[in-house]
């Protein structure tokens, strides 16, 4: 994994976001949606993705947290290449721990492929986090659910997709959602109309209200 673009607290250091950018993006892609919403005293991590060839844009080489073999919801997906990304973004999160940060304090999100990765890094970890958020995403292996879950099922989780995604269709929210309600007690599943595969104004608004609601100020 690449540098992480990390925004320190401005405040005295109480809470940490880490936000998985989408397939061929960067960290800075999303850090300064992510300082925008952050309260004072969030440190804000926006890692990189490694460059590896994808299978889906005919092994271009590009960012990606692992191999993308196909976009149909029953295809192949790199099992491997999931479960080595979930351990480099635990680690991140097993980090901010270590110096002091509670696990509770600790919201992970992303977009697209990176919201994927956060679904099932913070389903698989053992302790609850602060909560998750999942752009435009879905959850990889979903058929390993719920036998792999470690998480508690109290972890928040807010999934947000448009209903005009062409890139990962609407309907992979839909069903996303329908798995992470039997698996988590506290789960929100927004529909954001004519949204295509990216963010707008409204769900940066509604993400900001979740992030602050399960990071308040202590």
């Amino acid at each position: 994994m690449a540098a992480p673009v990390v925004l320190a607290a401005t405040a005295k250091h109480t809470a940490t976001l880490i936000f998985l950018h989408g397939l061929g993006d960067t960290g800075q892609g999303w850090a300064q949606a992510m300082n925008a919403i952050r309260s004072p005293f969030v440190k804000v991590i926006c890692p990189t993705a490694k460059t590896m060839p994808v299978t889906l844009n005919a092994g271009f080489r590009m960012p990606s947290w692992f191999d993308l073999k196909s976009l149909d919801e029953s295809g192949p997906e790199d099992e491997q290449g999931i479960k080595t990304a979930t351990l480099e973004v635990q680690s991140l999160i097993e980090n901010e721990i270590q110096a002091g940060i509670p696990a509770n304090r600790i919201v992970i999100g992303g977009f697209s492929q990176g919201g994927a990765l956060a679904l099932y890094s913070a389903l698989t970890f053992p302790q609850k986090l602060g909560g998750v958020v999942a752009l435009s995403g879905w959850l990889p292996l979903r058929k390993s659910f719920p036998a792999a879950k470690k998480c508690p099922e109290e972890l928040p989780i807010f999934q947000c997709h448009g209903d005009c995604d062409p890139v990962v269709p609407y309907i992979w929210g839909q069903m996303t959602s329908s798995v992470l309600k039997t698996l988590v007690k506290n789960h929100e599943f927004k529909t954001y109309r004519g949204l295509m595969h990216n963010s707008s104004e409204e769900e940066i608004r509604d993400i900001k209200v979740f992030v602050q609601q399960n990071l308040p100020s202590q």
